[in-house]
């Protein structure tokens, strides 16, 4: 009987805790989303025209670089803490000193463009804004073979002579 009684409670317990835990689940998701969208007020503020660095179709070796302007539209001084590519091939450079409310600054953003193929990498800037997640911004674009069809030829030809 004892038996009976300690595993009912057990089984009761057991219940009970799971049930506390799916709803904090949920009340965790649903900070998180409140978090996500609120849009502060006060303190700096960083506002992009687009958060997406297009390098549109490109020739292997073309130009790495790319810049992307964002404005300080908050109250107070924007300090971009890091910034960080997704892999070794996406480098990133940003402003060190604070920008100024209703100042602009550049992220310059470098592509290792010897690689050919599709370009999907991310940017992540960390920034003194306070309840803001990390700005994420995507690096896009496409390389291709050069074209060797119009590249003159470095090799002597037997057509036109030579002494």
């Amino acid at each position: 009987m004892y038996k009976l009684l300690f595993f009912a409670s057990i089984f009761t317990l057991m219940f009970t805790f799971a049930e506390a835990q799916e709803i904090n689940k949920v009340d965790f998701k649903k900070m998180e989303q409140a978090e996500e969208n609120a849009v502060p007020t006060e303190g700096p503020i960083m506002t992009f025209e687009t958060k997406t660095v297009d390098y549109g179709t490109i020739e292997q070796h073309g130009e790495p670089l790319r810049k992307l302007a964002f404005t300080n539209t908050g109250t107070e001084p924007l300090v971009i803490k890091n910034a960080r590519g997704s892999c070794g091939c996406t480098v990133p450079e940003w402003p060190k000193e604070p920008i100024m409310p209703g100042e602009s600054g550049e992220i310059e953003i470098r592509y290792a463009t010897n690689r050919l193929g599709k370009i999907n990498k991310t940017v992540k800037l960390t920034t003194n804004e306070v309840g803001v997640a990390p700005h994420v911004l995507k690096v896009v674009g496409m390389i291709n073979k050069p074209d060797t069809e119009n590249v003159p030829s470095s090799e002597p030809s037997i057509i036109g002579g030579g002494k």
